[in-house]
């Protein structure tokens, strides 16, 4: 079990009422996509995110010329290369303008990552990395934990969902991208990382020490003798298939209804989650529609054996539930054939595309908004449950979960 050191030995954190964090909690924030969100390691914004892997057609935008005048960066690198004191790295300067170039656009999903981010990036989604295991995201410049990872350090140490990160090791995330502000809370396992958080307008402060992370992306049990639970992490390559599986197996394990718990996953590559509401919907049935200045560009339609159609059905989602997530929740809950527990999720809802860089890295930029069957854009909206139920604090620290037993009791009912 991870070592676990606090600042202080009966909270668990230092608590202070500073102007600093007085400061903060007038920043108007959009608590949990994509998000940006990260696995911290893995960011809503690169995992919470929907992603099309594939690039489909777009238009040009209209407002920037076809050619860039590179006039003026040149002469930016000249004046470097002629009179800085000191050494530069060529790769890391033009990675920094490839990274300036993304982050200019204003949009927190639109972000350009270097060869070790996108190394990074690759262990995320597979969910293998080392780190503190806390699902991030950004939002008006402030990082934010979006949820932590039931069983690994940044639970055990008490971080919250909602909880503001200002300072990682001592230095400030403001204006801070979340893949740096997520790179540096990753380390070596057996090594520590404080944070600096605030928490209902006062400052906190944790030092946790990282573990590898494993997470499978699908896990399934029989609750009861009819009743059958799947929990998805995240979207990753196999998890339509894994999803699948689980599904068969419980029904063959005479499951006659199904708790489907999105709690806490960020997301994750688009096609999975169309892959997985294709269980539950007769083909042909709207999963989403993308959409780019208000024009619909592509349909999502279900596909394949429904083998869970008309099987009662309870969907678990939360704060820390983003984009895949909320492209299912939002899928089965508008063609009814589940309904929604929890809390209102995230509120994720456009669509990254990736491109590879020749240079080394990738671009991820965002290129759609995307819809529900009912034509809701959720983005910075969330979902609402259609029964809303609370874990509490004293839920968590008694290994209650009401959310799942109140699951339970309206498919036994």
């Amino acid at each position: 079990m991870p070592n676990i050191t606090h600042r202080n030995a009966t909270s668990g954190h230092k608590t202070t009422n500073s102007s600093k964090s007085n400061s903060i909690t007038r920043i108007s924030i959009l608590i949990l996509v994509g998000l940006g969100l990260f696995f911290a390691g893995w960011g809503v914004g690169r995992g919470t995110l929907s992603f099309s892997i594939f690039a489909s057609n777009q238009t040009e935008n209209p407002q920037l010329p076809a050619q860039l005048n590179y006039s003026s960066v040149q002469q930016v690198y000249n004046a470097l290369r002629q009179n800085f004191d000191g050494e530069l790295d060529e790769t890391a300067l033009l990675d920094g303008m490839k990274s300036g170039l993304a982050r200019a656009t204003g949009d927190p999903y639109t972000e350009f990552l270097n060869v070790e981010e996108t190394k990074e990036f690759n262990q995320d989604l597979n969910g293998t990395f080392s780190g503190i295991g806390a699902e991030l995201s950004k939002k008006d410049d402030v990082i934010v934990v979006v949820s932590p990872i039931s069983g690994f350090p940044a639970e055990q140490a008490g971080l919250r969902a909602q909880d503001i990160i200002t300072e990682i090791d001592g230095q400030s995330t403001f204006d801070m991208s979340l893949t740096e502000a997520v790179s540096k809370i990753r380390g070596e396992s057996g090594t520590n990382v404080t944070l600096t958080i605030v928490r209902d307008g006062q400052e906190m402060e944790f030092t946790i020490t990282r573990a590898d992370i494993t997470i499978p992306s699908v896990e399934y049990s029989m609750l009861d003798g009819s009743i059958g639970y799947i929990k998805i992490s995240r979207f990753a390559e196999d998890t339509a298939k894994l999803t699948q599986q689980a599904a068969t197996s419980l029904k063959q394990q005479g499951a006659k209804g199904i708790v489907l718990d999105l709690r806490g996953n960020p997301g994750g590559l688009l096609e999975a989650s169309v892959d997985v509401s294709s269980l539950w919907l007769k083909p042909g049935t709207v999963v989403l529609e993308e959409r780019r200045g208000g024009e619909t560009i592509k349909t999502y339609r279900a596909h394949g054996d429904p083998v869970l159609q008309g099987v009662p059905t309870v969907v678990l989602i939360n704060e820390g539930s983003a984009s895949a997530s909320e492209i299912v929740a939002g899928a089965l809950s508008d063609n009814d054939a589940a309904n929604l527990l929890g809390m209102k999720t995230f509120g994720k809802g456009s669509v990254q595309q990736l491109e590879s860089i020749p240079s080394g890295g990738i671009l991820k930029v965002t290129v759609a908004r995307w819809y529900t069957p009912s034509g809701r854009n959720i983005d910075k909206e969330g979902i609402a449950p259609d029964q809303e139920v609370q874990i509490t604090t004293e839920d968590y620290s008694a290994g209650r979960d009401p959310q799942k037993d109140a699951a339970l009791g309206i498919l036994q009912n």
